[in-house]
C-alpha cells in the first residue's frame, strides 16, 4: 500500500504558556500544504524493516517514526510484521511537519493493511503520543490546534482562489532554541478569529511568535518571506519554527 504524506503549515503561531512537563500550550492553525509530500509504502513482510531513501531522515531507521509507528500497532493491536518503505522529499527540521506526517500515514497504512479496522479518533490518540502534531496528519484538513498540538478541533478556513507558495532555506532552526527565545503570553485576538478574515487583512494580525528571534538570527529567512511580499503575495509567514517560510498569493 502507498500513500503520500503531504506537509503541513502553521498559519499563525501563539505560545501562550510555559507547562509543568517541559512542554509549551500553542495555539495555530493547521493546514495541509499537498504541494510537498514524501512518498511511503508499507508492505507485508516476513521481519519487519524500515528502509529510508532521498533526503536525510536525520535518524538511524529503527529510530523513524514510522517504525516507531508500526512497533506502536504491532505491540498493541497485533499488527505483523512489514516492511516500510520511505522517499523523503520533505526537508527534517524545517517546520513543515514530515516526520509527523510519515508517522500518521503509517499508522493508517498499517491500520488499511492488516485489516485493524481502528477509527480517526483512535488512531489521532495513538498519533499524538508518537509527536505533538502527529494527530492532524490523520484527519489531514484545517484545524484549530492548541495544547502541545494534539488538541483539534475543526476550521472552516478555505483557501480557494488562493495559491500557496514555501521555500526552505538552506539552515536549521532548533525548536528548543527557538522555544527559549519565546515568552509566553495570550494574543490580545487568538489565531481562530484572525482567520475568519480574508488572507488580505492578516498581514500584521496573524503571527509567528518564533519569528521574533528567528529572523534576525536567521536573515536567509526573513529574506525569503520579504520575496514573497516584494513579488505581491498578500501575506507570508515562517511556518512552526522554520526554516520553511510560504506566502499566499491571490489568483
Amino acid at each position: 500500500m502507498i500513500a503520500f504524506p503531504n506537509a503541513k503549515l502553521n498559519l499563525g503561531l501563539n505560545v501562550v504558556a510555559r507547562r509543568g512537563d517541559g512542554y509549551h500550550d500553542i495555539s495555530t492553525v493547521f493546514v495541509p500544504y499537498k504541494g510537498l509530500s514524501d512518498v511511503l509504502e508499507v508492505v507485508f513482510a516476513d521481519e519487519p524493516g524500515m528502509f529510508q531513501y532521498g533526503l536525510d531522515c536525520g535518524c538511524e531507521p529503527e529510530k523513524n517514526l514510522c517504525f516507531k509507528a508500526w512497533k506502536l500497532m504491532a505491540d498493541k493491536y497485533g499488527a505483523g510484521p512489514a516492511g516500510i518503505y520511505l522517499y523523503k522529499n520533505i526537508p527534517a527540521g524545517s517546520g513543515l511537519g514530515g516526520g509527523s506526517a510519515d508517522a500518521a500515514f503509517t499508522l493508517r497504512l498499517v491500520n488499511d493493511l492488516f485489516g485493524l479496522g481502528l477509527s480517526d479518533e483512535c488512531l489521532a490518540a495513538e498519533a499524538a503520543t508518537l509527536g505533538s502534531d502527529c494527530a492532524f496528519f490523520i484527519y489531514n484538513r484545517p484545524m484549530v490546534a492548541s495544547g502541545r498540538g494534539e488538541i483539534l478541533r475543526d476550521c472552516s478556513l478555505s483557501l480557494d482562489g488562493y495559491r500557496v507558495e514555501v521555500v526552505v532555506p538552506p539552515v536549521h532552526v532548533s525548536t528548543a532554541e527557538a522555544y527559549r527565545s519565546v515568552t509566553p503570553a495570550v494574543p490580545d485576538v487568538s489565531v481562530e478569529d484572525i482567520v475568519r478574515r480574508p488572507p488580505e487583512k492578516w498581514r500584521g494580525l496573524l503571527v509567528n511568535d518564533f519569528e521574533r528571534s528567528v529572523l534576525p538570527a536567521h536573515p536567509e529567512i526573513a529574506a525569503a518571506k520579504q520575496d514573497f511580499y516584494d513579488r505581491g503575495a498578500v501575506y507570508a509567514s515562517m511556518s512552526g519554527s522554520g526554516s520553511a517560510v510560504f506566502g499566499i498569493f491571490s489568483e
